[in-house]
């Protein structure tokens, strides 16, 4: 199944994505949990490259949880190490295309060598112009808000800004990137129907498509499959049918 068989006017714009299954995939085959970790790069190579082909804006990766620093050490270790091997392997052909390259999350916790390559990746790619691509690490939806709200508190007591003038935009504009726009189409790998906080602010009206593959299985077909879905729904951010289909409501089509 091929890009060109989807219509253009109704692409997501931003595509976030839950790769779940990675463990559980090894342990399926008798296989070590980081054997299903390894293999999922190939899957985050797939999809990144189709994304960028089939014309999609920012595309959102949680590649690792603010729950996930309680796994085990060797785990949390290779998991590292495969994030530094997929930007050290990846970035002339990212770079190349175009893409721009950047990272949410709490990224101070990160280890000293997985911060120099995820840096060295944004800052690489800072001035392109092509699609976003967008790694969630040490990420969590809550600690996000609670980040949002600190800062915003800050400002507050310089006199910055004034709570009473305070609205979802401006809140949303002290988010980690508060300057994309929030996810159209949010996926989820692995057999499993959660958010798993991830992008709560973010999700109020993103369209969910869940899928039984996990993660290493995940590839350009299955992406196109689930824009396919996405394409057949109609988004009505609380309004009625005839509302979203008036010509005169903007919110027709893909939206």
């Amino acid at each position: 199944m091929d890009a060109p068989l989807l219509p253009h006017d109704r692409l997501p714009e931003h595509i976030a994505i839950i790769m779940d299954g990675n463990g559980r995939w090894a342990e399926a085959r008798g296989l070590e949990r980081n054997e299903g970790h390894r293999e999922g790069l190939e899957s985050v190579r797939s999809v990144v490259r189709a994304a960028d082909e089939i014309g999609i804006g920012t595309l959102t990766l949680y590649a690792f949880s603010m729950e996930n620093w309680n796994r085990p050490k060797g785990e949390v270790n290779a998991l590292m190490g495969f994030l530094e091997q997929y930007l050290e392997s990846e970035i002339d052909e990212v770079a190349s295309r175009g893409t721009r390259v950047r990272a949410i999350g709490r990224l101070d916790r990160l280890p000293k060598s997985t911060r120099r390559a995820v840096e060295g990746a944004v800052e690489r790619t800072r001035e392109n112009r092509g699609m976003t691509l967008v790694f969630a690490l040490s990420y969590g939806g809550r600690t996000e808000i609670v980040d949002a709200a600190r800062a915003l508190l800050r400002d507050a007591e310089l006199g910055a800004i004034d709570p009473e003038r305070l609205d979802e935009k401006t809140f949303a504009s002290y988010l980690y990137a508060g300057d994309l726009r929030d996810p159209d189409l949010l996926i989820r790998t692995g057999a499993e129907s959660r958010i798993s906080n991830f992008l709560l602010w973010q999700i109020a009206y993103t369209e969910i498509y869940t899928s039984d593959l996990m993660w290493p299985d995940f590839r350009k077909s299955h992406l196109v499959s689930a824009i396919l879905e996405y394409q057949t729904r109609e988004r009505r951010y609380g309004l009625t049918s005839a509302q979203v289909r008036s010509p005169g409501s903007g919110l027709g089509g893909g939206r």
